[in-house]
């Protein structure tokens, strides 16, 4: 049986990066944790790298050092979670910059990686990684010894661009850093690249984004999703499909089994007739529940049944499909399985 296939188009990803960096007039970084949101971390980083991204941003250490082994010495890359314990070796050998999030971390980083690049997190709002304005002060004295790469903090709200938390953020962000601009800052990732450049000071830090998720709404699609058919069957009115027969036919229905299911990421609360897949421009609605491996779709109104029917593409995108799962797009991007065949596309593109 053929496998579900997942096309990732690494020239869009770069070409989302370049419109993102073409709206500051500072240094566009790019976010490629969580294995570049489940898209791969080798071959999107070194689309990036392709594009002009010269600083990389990771979740942890582990993946910091993977990204080194792809795009080489030279580039940035800053790890968020900081100097976690353990971290020290693989810190040093791949060369990466922890952002430093606590004073236990800037103790730790003093006492085991002296003179080490580093950088440090605040927070100023959303109550979830970073130093706080008095452990700010605390550290204030082994400011010239860590001097800091970067200090960057994180909107808690910049996908609702009239959130007073973003300008309350901005004002906090300016508060904290006031004696600390000799260093470069950053605030702003996505979402805070699309507020007013007041947010984009020396640095942004674009992630979903350059993936082809909101709040960038020009963002190309990235991805395609081809799911095989496995069967095609009959039914008479009144016959249900699925788990629970939570749909029923009213009329003589046709409907194609897909090869693909929750287990590959496609959430169970995007069935019922809530999502659709394409054959070509015709949608056609998935019916019954998602289960584990497969997916029942109401194709009646076809001329003909594909061998294969698309559920991501230029008509239904990853935020389309997550309204109707009650998600976001993150969610889908970093849930799509290791059973699709990826194929890559548009990765020589400069």
């Amino acid at each position: 049986m053929a496998r579900a296939s997942l096309r990732i188009d690494l020239g869009a990803v770069a070409r989302n990066w370049r419109a993102l960096d073409a709206m500051t007039s500072v240094e566009t970084a790019a976010v490629v944790k969580g294995d570049a949101y489940g898209l791969g971390i080798g071959p999107v980083a070194k689309a990036l790298q392709g594009a002009g991204a010269t600083t990389f941003f990771v979740a942890l250490a582990e993946e910091g050092a993977a990204l080194r082994d792809t795009i080489g010495v030279g580039p940035d890359i800053f790890v968020f979670s900081g100097l976690m314990g353990g971290d020290v070796s693989l810190v040093r050998e791949a060369g990466l910059i922890p952002l430093l999030n606590s004073p236990d971390q800037v103790a730790r980083h003093l006492s085991d990686l002296p003179g080490h690049p580093c950088g440090l997190q605040i927070d100023t709002g959303m109550n979830r990684l970073g130093l706080e304005a008095a452990e700010l002060m605390e550290i204030a004295l082994h400011l010239p010894s860590l001097a800091p790469r970067l200090i960057i903090s994180h909107l808690a709200s910049a996908d609702a661009p009239a959130d007073p938390a973003n300008a309350a953020q901005l004002a906090t962000f300016h508060a904290m850093t006031t004696l600390l601009s000799v260093y470069p800052r950053s605030l702003a990732a996505t979402g805070g690249m699309l507020l007013r450049a007041a947010y984009h000071f020396d640095m942004t830090r674009p992630g979903v984004g350059l993936y082809g998720g909101l709040p960038f709404a020009d963002a190309e699609p990235v991805v395609q999703l081809d799911l095989p058919v496995i069967q095609v069957r009959d039914l008479l009115p009144g016959e249900g499909v699925g788990y629970g027969l939570s749909w029923r036919a009213t009329r003589p229905s046709r409907i194609a089994t897909l090869a693909a299911g929750y287990a590959d990421g496609l959430l169970r609360a995007g069935g019922a007739g809530k999502i659709m897949v394409y054959a070509g421009d015709t949608p056609a609605p998935v019916v019954g529940r998602i289960s584990m491996d497969l997916i029942t779709v109401d194709v009646t109104e076809l001329k003909a049944v594909p061998p294969a029917l698309s559920i991501l593409n230029r008509h239904q995108r990853i935020d389309d499909l997550a309204r109707q799962a009650g998600t976001i797009g993150y969610e889908i991007l970093t849930s799509l399985g290791a059973r699709y065949a990826r194929e890559y596309i548009g990765g020589t593109e400069q």
